[in-house]
């Protein structure tokens, strides 16, 4: 497989002590990876006090049958840009397909249609998103501090986001319990 595409449709979950506390404890949905460079949507901590309904208001749409589900912390670049990670089943002018898996959105147009009950079947609403220029986080791959995991479906769409973090390492095999932010010497 090609490495400048590995991860895209895969999570990117942070290490203990991986030195920037935006990213204590992130699972970041990697939604593009090439030679150009990679973006993610943070999937571990959400926004307080914003849910959809709020955010559906500040666009002058009616929530609908919208659900008033919380929206995410996608990451730091551009923070009042909005993002949808979505189920396949539904398409948009600007969606994205991530590797079969999900679909990424951002524009009005998937948020007009869960508030009127025509949008996906499943979706993560998020503001901002994290992004890699070209080959910066394969170097970063190359040192301690991330750890990948199959971009599981369940845990997308049905995992709070504050038990994202450690299920994910949990169905990788890993007790987060046992992660430490210090290495010993021999």
């Amino acid at each position: 497989m090609d490495s400048a595409t590995y991860l895209t449709g895969q999570f990117l979950l942070a290490m203990p002590g991986i030195g920037d506390p935006r990213f204590e404890r992130a699972v970041i949905a990697v939604c593009a990876h090439d030679a150009e460079g990679a973006i993610g949507i943070g999937l571990g901590e959400l926004l307080p006090g914003l849910g959809l309904h709020t955010l559906l208001e500040q666009f002058a749409i009616d929530p609908g049958v919208a659900p008033d589900a919380p929206v995410h912390l996608g990451g730091p670049i551009e923070p009042r840009r909005g993002f949808v990670i979505h189920s396949t089943d539904w398409g948009g002018q600007d969606t994205i397909d991530v590797a079969g898996r999900w679909a990424l959105s951002s524009t009005i147009d998937v948020l007009r249609a869960i508030a009127a009950g025509t949008g996906p079947s499943r979706f993560v609403v998020a503001l901002g998103y994290a992004g890699w220029g070209g080959g910066q986080l394969d170097e970063e791959l190359t040192r301690p501090g991330w750890f990948t995991t199959p971009g599981a479906l369940d845990l997308l769409y049905d995992t709070p986001a504050e038990a994202r973090w450690t299920r994910s390492f949990a169905e990788a095999g890993v007790d987060t319990r046992l992660l430490t932010s210090g290495a010993g010497t021999a």
